[in-house]
């Protein structure tokens, strides 16, 4: 093969002894994933919401955000259950830009994978201490996830892994709920199929073991709009849309249906400050149909401390360096009318 080994990775095991998850915070976090399982098995009423960067690139900043989500969480407990998005690995379309914490802890630096691992761990259980939330991450990389399989309450399967197998065999072995995004083209049998697979049990290679994984049965939709073959945005959080994913999720024989949508990306042709509006119409839609009420479980929403988005390079404490995010203080209204009206 035409690649030159830079260095041994460090194993889970030599990870996780050196950065463990204390008792108290791994009953926190039975804790928050019971919580969030029983929102997404319709046994609790209260509204998810997976809120933060884009792309978690700096740990004081993320650490900041997050104790700020942690404080504005006790305002809304009896409604909504915040779960901080603290992504730690960026697809990047072309393959170019700043692929996440993983390959570069500082962004302003060479790549260095071993460094992203222990960076990584280190500001997910910083973030954990400081706000008492347990956090969100994609699932880019699947043979990562042990690395943090302790201490996430939820993960993302992205629009462009969500057809791969390796990604949907994973998810199966995968306790936390997992979220599949539809892809870029808009498919939803695409996504539902990626469902079907992670809530069955198989038989896979998994870092270096063959193992055998029982299902996951909080594997769910989540809808992030679509590209037409015009590369245009177009978006898939409006009524119709959810009463077609509704009858969709009927005609298939799939538990806990469950939808969360994410009111960025192509639903909102990338247009952070639209994503107030979209929430609210996503809200609408759930007081007008049983159906629709049942079905979506909570929405995913991109903020961060400053709004907008910056160049690396820039320094902006709490700017998100890939897609632009709502800033705080719109997310803070955001949040408590979230819990106003669900």
């Amino acid at each position: 093969m035409n690649v030159t080994i830079l260095g041994k990775i460090p194993t889970t095991a030599e990870i996780l002894d050196r950065y463990p998850l204390s008792r108290e915070l791994a009953e926190l976090k039975a804790r928050r994933d019971e919580a969030i399982r029983q929102i997404l098995t319709g046994m609790s009423d209260r509204f998810l919401l997976v809120i933060g960067p884009c792309s978690a690139d700096q740990e004081d900043a993320v650490c900041a955000y997050t104790e700020r989500l942690g404080r504005l969480q006790e305002m809304v407990a009896d409604r909504l259950v915040l779960v901080p998005r603290i992504y730690t690995n960026k697809p990047r379309t072309t393959g170019e830009g700043y692929k996440g914490i993983l390959h570069q802890p500082d962004p302003e630096k060479a790549p260095d994978m071993a460094g992203g691992l222990i960076a990584l761990r280190k500001m997910h259980i910083r973030s954990l201490s400081v706000s008492g939330l347990t956090a969100a991450d994609e699932m880019l990389y699947p043979e990562n996830h042990t690395y943090l399989d302790d201490m996430l309450s939820y993960v993302a399967v992205g629009a462009r892994s969500v057809e791969n197998q390796h990604h949907r065999l994973t998810a199966s072995a995968v306790t936390q709920p997992v979220g599949m995004k539809n892809p870029t083209s808009g498919d939803l049998n695409v996504m539902l199929n990626a469902i079907y697979a992670a809530q069955r049990g198989h038989v896979f290679a998994y870092q270096g073991h063959a193992v055998q994984t029982e299902g996951n049965p909080l594997a769910h939709a989540v809808l992030r709009g679509e590209v037409n073959r015009h590369g245009l945005s177009q978006a898939n959080y409006h009524y119709e849309d959810l009463m077609r994913l509704s009858q969709m999720y009927l005609a298939r024989e799939l538990v806990n249906p469950a939808c969360l949508i994410d009111t960025n990306h192509a639903n909102s042709n990338k247009q952070y400050a639209e994503q107030p509006r979209i929430a609210m119409e996503v809200l609408h839609s759930r007081r007008l149909s049983t159906d629709i009420r049942k079905l979506v479980k909570g929405l995913m929403v991109e903020s961060y401390l400053e709004e907008g988005s910056q160049s690396v390079g820039e320094h902006v404490f709490g700017k998100s360096i890939t897609d632009a995010c709502l800033g705080w203080p719109a997310t803070r209204n955001l949040v408590l009318n979230i819990a106003e009206q669900v």
